[in-house]
């Protein structure tokens, strides 16, 4: 007896035959009408049917506020507010506040609210006002499921759970108000993320708005962290923003000498330290800070210290590709601010434009953004570089911009013995020749000496088994040789050794 089998609409196909096929279908065999065919034709003529005549039947989002708000839509009061992308996490934070906060109007009973989706949203082209008069029978966005993302708001992996579609249906006391949040749609066509609100009363949308906004802003997941934009961080997922830890650090590990790390701290942290004091005797707050000198000798280093005493204050990092973010990253620290906007390489602008034909350098742009600032604003802009020599027109050419630039230099002697000791960690050393090693390293940076010890650490683990590592003098000599062999010129350079380092005392 041949086997039975279901077909697509789950019902038996009576005497139907099971076969194999090991090759291509028989073409006049394939297009032979079947039983099952029939059947199938039979159940979607049936669906449109049911569909078109039910049409009016289905929940709509204007049926479902119109219901809500207990109101005639027609010429109701909708406010569209647009965010940057990267606040979508920052929208839900002052959302959820807003949320739990107490009715304005009953006090000690909180606003509740439910939570419907959206579904067939994607790369479509509207707003709440359009939901408020869209029919049953068209084409667009219906009820659904909550689309949901989980946003970073950390440096130790913290995320904010937040909805990327979503109409809120809030009641707050006699108060009724439909909040609409639309995350960025970059691929249909919207770079940013919206809040659109309607209410039951004149005027109460915007306040709504307007409060959203607000507690957004007290409970900004950027506020006093450090974070970095990258390249596409308009991107759909917006990774791209992304929260560092604050390293902890102290002055005793910045070797620089004591005139140059107080007249950088002072610029930087000073100010921050006597905010109100500069404040009521009318002195601005707005400054900038100018690092210069050859690779490897502490610029980032310096800044990394910076970072780790200005604790609560905002730091926006900007390096590489994300210099093109200029303005956003001005934008946050003013929002943000007490702020610090770090910009490492800071030359790399100097002749680059921006992302559109006709765009100055955006080193003017910069510079544009560092004027554009109130007096009053606390915000220092802190620029690296190596080639200051580049920079130097365009900084003579507006004056005031940068308040104090200060040279890092290669350590001296009394340097490289301090790095050393710093670099050396809990490593055990033995320092019997070290003073011939401070000579053979003049003019080497930073960078070359912690790599100096790592290196003879290595050779030291490869001839011995102890567990705990201890370097020779031999070792330590070896490990010098191995840097300053005319071998390694390449790799000397790349770590800030020179050229001729090599020739010295050999």
């Amino acid at each position: 007896m041949p086997l039975r089998y279901m077909d697509d609409d789950d019902e038996a196909v009576p005497d139907a035959e099971v076969r194999v096929v090991t090759g291509a279908p028989d073409g006049d065999e394939d297009e032979q009408l079947r039983l099952s065919d029939l059947g199938k034709l039979a159940l979607r003529g049936r669906a449109r049917i049911v569909g078109a005549a039910r049409a009016h039947d289905r929940p709509t989002f204007a049926a479902l506020i119109r219901e809500h708000l207990g109101v005639s839509l027609e010429g109701a009061e909708v406010v569209e507010e647009r965010w940057p992308s990267y606040d979508l996490v920052n929208i839900q934070v002052g959302l959820n506040a807003w949320l739990d906060e107490s009715a304005s109007e009953t006090p000690g009973t909180r606003r509740t609210h439910e939570l419907v989706g959206l579904a067939h949203h994607r790369h479509q082209d509207f707003g709440l006002a359009d939901l408020l008069q869209r029919k049953g029978s068209e084409y667009g966005p219906v009820p659904g499921n909550v689309s949901w993302s989980n946003l970073a708001s950390g440096p130790d992996g913290q995320v904010q759970r937040a909805v990327r579609a979503g109409l809120y249906f809030v009641t707050d006391g006699p108060e009724r108000s439909a909040i609409l949040v639309l995350a960025a749609d970059p691929e249909g066509g919207m770079g940013v993320a919206q809040v659109h609100v309607v209410a039951d009363r004149p005027g109460a949308a915007g306040r709504i708005a307007a409060e959203i906004r607000r507690l957004a802003l007290v409970h900004n997941v950027f506020r006093g962290q450090v974070i970095s934009f990258g390249r596409d961080m308009f991107g759909e997922r917006g990774a791209a923003l992304q929260f560092h830890s604050r390293s902890a650090m102290s002055a005793d590990d910045v070797i620089l000498p004591a005139e140059t790390l107080a007249a950088i701290r002072r610029q930087v942290v000073g100010v921050a330290e006597h905010r109100e004091r500069l404040l009521a005797a009318r002195q601005h707050l707005k400054r900038g800070l100018l690092l210069y000198g050859p690779p490897g000798v502490g610029k980032t280093h310096s800044v990394r210290f910076l970072t780790s005493q200005l604790l609560g204050v905002t730091i926006v990092q900007l390096t590489g590709d994300s210099l093109r973010l200029i303005g956003t990253a001005c934008s946050v620290a003013r929002t943000l601010q007490p702020a610090m906007v770090v910009v490492e390489d800071v030359d790399l602008i100097a002749e680059d434009r921006g992302m559109h034909p006709g765009h100055h350098p955006l080193l003017f742009q910069l510079l544009n953004e560092m004027d554009g600032l109130a007096e009053d604003a606390d915000v220092v802009f802190l620029l690296t570089t190596n080639r200051a020599d580049i920079l130097e027109p365009a900084l003579a050419a507006r004056p005031g911009r940068v308040d104090q630039a200060v040279p890092l230099d290669l350590p001296d002697a009394d340097a490289r013995r301090r790095l050393i000791q710093l670099y050396r960690g809990s490593l055990t050393v033995d320092e019997s020749r070290l003073e011939t090693v401070i000579d053979r390293t003049e003019g080497v940076t930073a960078s070359f000496l912690k790599e100096l010890l790592r290196r003879a650490a290595l050779i030291a683990a490869n001839e011995s088994s102890s567990q705990e590592l201890a370097v020779s003098s031999d070792q330590l000599d070896t490990a010098l040789e191995e840097l300053l062999d005319t071998r390694n010129a390449m790799t000397r350079v790349l770590l800030g050794g020179g050229r001729e380092a090599g020739q010295r005392l050999r």
